[in-house]
């Protein structure tokens, strides 16, 4: 009997994607290639959808810096059936948003039957603070990283927590031009750096699933607002999604067990074909497995396979990369299944 089929997803984020940068507009990506892997392991960026979310039985939920250890074979993935997530809330946050944050944790509990630990108030404000580099990647820093790694400590050590969901307090973004264009289905997450650098703190100390939901001020309605940006505006938070993801993320383990999955059991990773450059996608380039690099999916990287020297079949859309994934898997050339090319927006039918 064949093993599973695995595939990887990846949409790195901050980086201004024009599928997958936005509010969960990689979900539809993700929900067809879902149908053609038998696993699929993918990150946050690429599933979450604020509000909205898809759970997908098959489909792993692994934080970026996870992911980067685990392409490295440093780790390895044990899938779990349900997790206690706990909830780290940021000081900062003004009293109003902390109750809308925690009546979604009582929502999650009520109607989703998720199992949540007691929350925990960080000792200090965590400061967090935005930034843009030199090619157009946001970023970010945090003033008080100590009070959120004590925070994550205590839910961990007193709560029994097995994943942690952080809400930190950002500040509203200077540049409104950066955040209309976010809005309207153009430019650079101006948060989405700054969230990663909170949760790969948490899961490199900690070895524990973390994700975050910023906590912002509701913005005033948009009549033009582009549906890539909209499911970040149907409510108050950010949280539904993360602790849906959260709750059966797998567990990081270096030792093998039943069941654990292994970077060597991947078969092939999907890929902007200009942002190649990312740690998994450099540890998979030194394997067997087959990397697809998709031209559609134009980000602000020009990092291309060419330039590091990655072998990899390139292809202009996701529907490509799907006819290459089913041809792959059945073991056939993958370039004898390559559909013409068509738009995402007929990913739907799969």
């Amino acid at each position: 009997m064949p093993r599973p089929y695995a595939v990887v997803l990846i949409i790195p984020t901050g980086i201004g994607a024009a599928i997958g940068g936005y509010a969960g507009d990689g979900l539809p990506v993700a929900r067809a290639i879902a149908q053609v892997a038998d696993t699929l392991i993918t990150h946050p960026n690429v599933l979450n959808g604020a509000q909205l979310y898809w759970p997908m039985p098959n489909t792993l939920y692994v934080e970026g810096f996870a992911l980067d250890k685990w392409a490295a074979r440093n780790w390895g993935l044990q899938p779990v059936h349900r997790n206690r997530v706990g909830l780290l809330l940021d000081q900062a946050m003004e009293p109003e948003l902390r109750l809308r944050h925690l009546q979604v944790a009582d929502a999650a509990r009520a109607t989703l039957g998720l199992t949540l630990t007691d929350y925990v108030v960080t000792d200090a404000p965590l400061n967090v603070e935005l930034r843009t580099s030199e090619s157009g990647a946001s970023w970010g820093t945090i003033g008080n990283p100590d009070s959120l790694l004590r925070a994550a400590e205590r839910l961990i050590k007193d709560a029994k927590a097995e994943a942690i969901a952080v809400v930190a307090r950002f500040p509203e973004p200077e540049n409104s031009q950066v955040l209309e264009a976010y809005r309207h289905g153009q430019g650079v997450d101006p948060l989405a750096g700054a969230e990663a650098v909170i949760s790969h703190l948490i899961v490199r100390t900690f070895q524990i699933p973390a994700a975050h939901a910023p906590a912002l001020s509701p913005l005033a309605i948009d009549p033009e607002l582009s549906p890539r940006s909209a499911a970040e505006e149907l409510g108050y938070t950010f949280l539904p999604c993360v602790l849906v993801g959260l709750s059966r993320a797998p567990q990081f383990v270096t030792t093998a067990t039943a069941g654990t999955i292994w970077a060597d059991q991947v078969d092939a990773v999907v890929v902007p074909a200009t942002a190649c450059g990312g740690s998994a996608v450099l540890s998979f380039s030194q394997t067997t497995t087959q990397i697809i690099a998709v031209g559609e999916n134009h980000t602000r990287m020009q990092v291309t396979p060419e330039q590091l020297g990655i072998k990899a079949i390139q292809v202009n859309s996701y529907l490509e990369a799907l006819g290459v994934l089913v041809a792959h898997k059945a073991g056939l050339d993958p370039n004898s299944l390559r559909p013409n090319i068509l738009s995402l927006n007929q990913l739907q039918s799969y």
